[in-house]
């Protein structure tokens, strides 16, 4: 009998020890598949991570001063010494002081040099001006275009020296800028082209500039078209057609001073003319019609993936009878009248 117990013992405990085992085996492999877990969670955030937006604003003609043969009476000058820098951009900043970067064209100088080009109109303003833009959240311009010589170089200098010490940044002529958000590198340049369909070669240098910076993504600013046509040009057309084929992402244009329509070509954007903005180069533009255009380019490991367009309405002045400078965006009636007038001279573009 004792062998018997001895040997039931024997049993009980080998089955014991089995049982234990097992339990601890089992735990082993839940303990794995908790480390498989949290390293699938990590891909996951990693990927997260890897995702970006970029939330642009784009804005036409802006001249921070005005030609003194005006007349200081109800000039820009005039007008910012009765309200102050933060004025201008006063009734736009819940668009354009949401963004990542507001862009623009600075149509004039920066400048206490009096010595004028021979030319219709000379603009400038003091270098202090520049804090309308800072104070506007502008942080990056446009001078490739017809006026930024008003001063010569003496005053294009001035101009770039100011924009420097102010930490606004500026693209065009031999000048590229480079937007950095997460992972993303954004390139700008400025071409000054006014139908010349040989300005190929300038879009060419531009695109082997900015690839050389490593950018994932180019936008290019013209300076082009038919002053006061709402219509784009055939040579326009060709350009930024030409731009987009040869790797451009989005195409902003300015010089005209009215609005002119947007295209979607190839799943590009082309905004052939942004029309004036804050304008000191007019008291009293006839046509006041404008636009912000907002673009947001979603990324995934530093491809676009998705890009959601906003186009506001605007007009460039708070008032109708006069030009006070003062950007303001629409609604109702007018801003669907604005639309619909962008809209006309669009292609595979609906704003109503």
């Amino acid at each position: 009998m004792k062998k018997v117990y001895i040997i039931l013992s024997l049993i009980i405990i080998n089955l014991i020890l089995v049982v234990i085992t097992s339990f601890s085996f089992g735990s082993m492999f839940l303990k794995s598949n908790n480390i498989i877990s949290k390293k699938t969670t990590t891909k996951f955030i990693t990927e997260v991570i890897n995702n970006t937006t970029v939330n642009i604003s784009a804005i036409g003609d802006c001249t921070i001063g005005y030609d003194d043969n005006f007349g200081y009476t109800n000039s820009f000058n005039e007008v910012l010494n009765k309200n102050g820098y933060e004025y201008f951009f006063s009734n736009v900043k819940n668009v354009i002081g949401y963004d990542d970067i507001t862009v623009a064209n600075l149509e004039g100088t920066f400048t206490d040099y009096n010595q004028k080009r021979e030319k219709a109109f000379n603009f400038k303003g003091p270098k202090d001006y520049v804090k309308v833009l800072t104070k506007g959240s502008i942080e990056v311009v446009n001078l490739a275009n017809n006026h930024t010589y008003d001063y010569g170089d003496i005053g294009y200098n001035d101009t770039v020296n100011t924009l420097n010490e102010s930490n606004v940044s500026y693209f065009g002529y031999d000048n590229y800028y480079v937007f950095k958000k997460d992972d993303v590198n954004i390139g700008f340049a400025g071409i000054f082209c006014i139908e010349n369909r040989n300005c190929t070669t300038k879009i060419d240098k531009a695109i082997e500039n900015l690839r050389e910076r490593n950018v994932d993504t180019i936008i290019l600013s013209f300076h082009w078209g038919i002053e006061k046509s709402y219509r784009q040009s055939s040579i326009q057309t060709y350009l930024a057609h030409y731009a987009i084929d040869s790797g451009v992402e989005l195409v902003l244009g300015h010089h005209p001073h009215v609005l002119q329509g947007i295209e979607l070509y190839n799943d590009k954007y082309i905004v052939y003319s942004l029309a004036n903005f804050s304008f000191g180069g007019n008291k009293n533009p006839g046509d006041k019609d404008t636009m912000i255009f907002n673009i947001k380019f979603k990324y995934q490991n530093k491809k676009i993936v998705d890009t959601i367009v906003n186009v506001y309405p605007t007009r460039v002045s708070s008032v109708n009878n006069i030009n006070d400078y003062r950007p303001t965006i629409l609604d109702g009636e007018e801003a669907n009248r604005v639309l619909k007038k962008i809209e006309k001279n669009s292609i595979g573009v609906t704003l109503t």
